[in-house]
């Protein structure tokens, strides 16, 4: 019996000892579990009025510093007033931030003046979620943009950019009434957006929704946009981008471009492909603009296809002689961007506008090897069914054309 009681007592120690090892192995790496920096910890107040820019800086630093494995920076239910800010890596390892609550911008007139509201930078593994709402108080602002008639206007802040990320996803996030664009990727990578809603008024000046630029291996799926310019902008250093499953309305559309315009460097955009969404009233459907006059630039390897243009007012445009800023003749003047390799593949519904197909290309750079595959669009106003209109271009025709291709 007192044998039996001592290998009981020693299996006792035994496994109290282990367990304090796993604990304390557990805390060194982090075990499994993510380790949860909330801002309220760090001052926070979720009251809509009070700065919290500070308190979600230091949230922001512990997690990006903890080096025993994920971290994540949380937002609960509730308004937090929130001016510009970003968070910047690198950071030790993974890290999450999770917005559960609104977050406001700031309506002070004095802080209106920056490209960012919030920014995320040179981080690797991050992960941005949660439901919330991001609330750009967009119009305290709109007023002061006049850049459509003043070359010197000043930014006004996106309401979420993510600069030099890489390796991240954006998912379960609303945005509602930003000052310029809702989101905006610059020089990022292999990123992931999906199940975003994006909100604004029709008449809202220059919010986009999602802007890409200088990005490559950029996927978004699953998001509903209805802003006041185009739900989805491509420019400049785009690269193998994949947009599927998007509702887009009211807005410009989904747009390639402008490229051309800079002096100094060749603006080329690779390898997008956008299929199976869907546009409802909107000012363009599936767009690639460059301006005129242009610098030599490239548009290439670009496809379009399974999309449903509902009231479209241009469901398929190639426009070469974009040029929205007062005082321009670009009729006068050819662009320089050579677009080639694009495909228009089953492509149906209806155009608010006569001119279903417009493909206006440059006299200087035809588009080469342009095809159109499957068009169905009809015209739902008065004076006969739909046209095509081709200009400058190389290409062909297949399958059903509806208005009768121009190829």
């Amino acid at each position: 019996m007192k044998e039996m009681g001592s290998v009981w007592l020693i299996m006792v120690v035994g496994l109290v000892v282990m367990s304090t090892t796993t604990i304390t192995t557990l805390a060194q790496t982090g075990g499994r579990r993510p380790v949860f920096f909330d801002v309220t910890t760090y001052g926070a107040m979720a009251d809509g009025k009070t700065d919290n820019s500070m308190a979600f800086s230091k949230a922001w630093t512990k997690a990006c510093e903890w080096k025993y494995g994920k971290s994540v920076v949380f937002i609960p239910k509730g308004t937090y007033m929130v001016n510009s800010v970003i968070f910047r890596g690198p950071c030790s390892g993974p890290i999450t931030f999770i917005i559960k609550g609104v977050l406001k911008a700031s309506t002070d007139p004095k802080l209106f003046f920056t490209d960012h509201w919030i920014g995320f930078q040179y981080v690797d593994g991050l992960v941005v979620k949660g439901g919330g709402y991001l609330d750009g108080q967009g119009p305290s602002a709109w007023p002061y943009n006049d850049c459509s008639t003043n070359p010197n206007c000043k930014p006004l802040p996106t309401t979420m950019r993510f600069d030099f990320v890489s390796n991240s996803r954006v998912h379960h996030l609303r945005s509602i009434n930003s000052k310029n664009s809702h989101f905006n990727l610059f020089a990022c990578t292999n990123m992931n957006m999906s199940h975003i809603r994006i909100s604004a008024p029709e008449d809202s000046p220059n919010t986009d929704g999602i802007h890409i630029g200088d990005s490559s291996n950029i996927n978004v799926a699953r998001a509903h946009i209805a802003t006041g310019d185009d739900c989805i902008a491509m420019v400049s250093g785009s690269r193998d981008i994949h947009i599927s499953g998007v509702s887009c309305g009211p807005g410009h559309g989904i747009s390639i471009g402008s490229l051309g315009k800079s002096k100094y460097v060749k603006e080329t955009v690779t390898g997008v492909t956008i299929v199976n969404c869907t546009l409802t009233g909107t000012q363009n459907g599936v767009r690639i603009k460059t301006w005129a006059p242009s610098s030599p630039s490239i548009a290439s390897d670009l496809t379009f296809q399974y999309i449903l243009m509902e009231d479209v007012n241009n469901p398929i445009i190639i426009d070469q002689q974009y040029c929205p800023q007062p005082n321009c003749n670009s009729n006068a003047y050819n662009s320089e961007v050579q677009i080639s390799n694009v495909t228009f593949k089953n492509i149906w519904g209806t155009s608010s506008s006569k001119v279903a197909v417009n493909i206006k290309c440059s006299g200087i750079a035809p588009c080469q090897n342009i095809k159109l595959v499957n068009i169905n669009l009809s015209y739902n106003g008065l004076g006969g069914p739909a046209i095509s209109s081709c200009s400058n271009v190389r290409g062909r025709s297949y399958g059903t054309q509806n208005p009768p291709g121009c190829l």
